[in-house]
């Protein structure tokens, strides 16, 4: 009954009002940032250029590693499979362009975080909607609220779902135990997050671009393999993106607003830009100024939707197209798997191996979103009992099922958008375009 409960909450939340809220709030910031996507290439530039003689915990490339560890997780497989069972082929490019539209949100958001980060007693530098909402708008209950859904959220999306994901991909790969995996997992993982910012920045600077580009090329070998139905792919994508008939040959029909919400929900659960955890990130790092540091963090969305996002739709969409009974017996959630097995041998392998190392690094760099939010909160001191529960957590949901948590996840992730949205639209006046040189 009250999964059936938070079902209904969700189809509130994500319906209209939100989505038209979340993406009004990209649109508004790409054109007050005058196209800000444009520097996309300079963003990347600098995320590689270390800055000198400037304070922070973390170089600006560890900050973006580390977002990018939290957002590149299980989905951008899982979510793309469904969003595409759910939602037809047209929800790709609603995801794509919410991607691309979500930078200059993305961008606002971690301006907003390095402008009003704070250096705690312990030399420290913290910061993130929470801080947003207390010194740029005086909205300490509402910074609460944030970081109140934004610890449950760990729990949720950044923990138990990523440790099941660790789990049923082991067993399936190599029968291990699903209980010693889930120890393993969480005894791994409580390493990194308690070594602090530092250590947890250091494991993800190695970790994501090995990970990353793995994964990108199992999908060049399937792309290459399908090549003949790339253009269908993406012209099937386009138009299905804006009509309401059923689409034939292996697809399940779709509405355009269920497209819509199908790629949107799954752009921001992916790429997280509206729901502020970027911004928690950013505040640490040593970049020299607001506008480089947000530059810098708005290639986190780039990476993750427009480009990884993109890729894996394609590859579903191209491998359908190409044998429409390539999905028989797979579920909505294995599209993605059903692709990969394409490939002769290594294909599942591949994919394993590329679900665990997102799932790792999303429960590293999620746990200090989670850490921040609990030290706002409840002081400093908290952080030691975080850390025990999130480890416990990552045990607990390794071996329980997650319909549940995978519900309430999307519950925590549209309140922790709504007061961010509201900090980003109220302050929109402090958020400063780039001056042309």
């Amino acid at each position: 009954m009250f999964q059936s409960f938070i079902q209904q909450l969700n189809s509130l939340l994500w319906s209209a009002p939100l989505i038209f809220l979340l993406m009004g709030t990209h649109l508004f910031f790409t054109f007050r940032l005058k196209f800000i996507q444009r520097k996309v290439g300079k963003g990347i530039r600098l995320s590689i250029q270390p800055d000198t003689g400037t304070e922070g915990n973390v170089s600006a490339f560890a900050s973006l590693a580390t977002t990018l560890a939290a957002t590149l997780g299980t989905g951008n497989i899982v979510g793309i499979s469904t969003a595409i069972a759910f939602g037809g082929p047209g929800s790709i490019l609603w995801c794509w362009l919410t991607g691309v539209l979500g930078m200059a949100t993305t961008y606002a958001e971690c301006y907003l975080s390095f402008r009003f980060r704070h250096k705690n007693k312990d030399g420290e530098y913290i910061g993130g909607p929470m801080y947003i909402l207390e010194k740029g708008l005086h909205m300490k209950p509402l910074a609460c609220c944030f970081c109140l859904f934004t610890l449950l959220a760990s729990f949720g999306v950044g923990c138990s779902t990523q440790a099941k994901a660790i789990t049923e991909t082991v067993h399936t790969l190599w029968g291990l135990n699903e209980y010693v995996v889930g120890m393993i997992a969480a005894i791994l993982t409580g390493i990194v997050i308690i070594g602090g910012v530092k250590k947890i920045s250091s494991i993800c600077t190695k970790l994501v671009p090995a990970m990353g580009a793995f994964y990108l090329l199992g999908c060049l070998i399937i792309l290459i393999m399908n090549y003949k139905t790339l253009l269908p792919s993406i012209v099937l994508i386009v138009k299905s993106a804006f009509q309401t008939r059923a689409v034939s040959g292996g697809f399940i029909g779709s509405t355009l607003m269920l497209a819509a919400r199908q790629g949107i929900a799954k752009g921001l659960f992916t790429n997280e830009a509206g729901l502020g955890s970027a911004g928690i990130t950013a505040a640490a790092s040593t970049s020299q100024n607001s506008e480089r540091q947000a530059l810098v963090s708005m290639t986190a969305t780039f990476w993750d939707t427009v480009v990884m996002c993109a890729v894996t739709g394609l590859v579903i969409v191209s491998t359908i197209i190409k044998d429409p009974h390539s999905i028989d017996g797979y579920s909505f959630a294995e599209y993605t798997t059903a692709a990969f097995d394409q490939i002769p041998y290594i294909g599942s392998t591949i994919l394993g191996i590329s679900i665990i190392c997102f799932a790792i690094a999303t429960l590293i760099g999620w746990s200090y979103f989670g850490e921040k939010s609990a030290q706002y909160l409840f002081g400093k001191k908290s952080i030691r009992y975080y850390h025990l529960l999130y480890i416990l957590a990552i045990f607990i949901g390794s071996i329980i099922s997650l319909e549940l948590v995978w519900d309430m996840t999307d519950t925590f992730n549209a309140f922790m958008a709504l007061p961010n949205l509201i900090a980003l639209l109220l302050l929109w006046k402090e958020v400063k375009p780039i001056k042309e040189k």
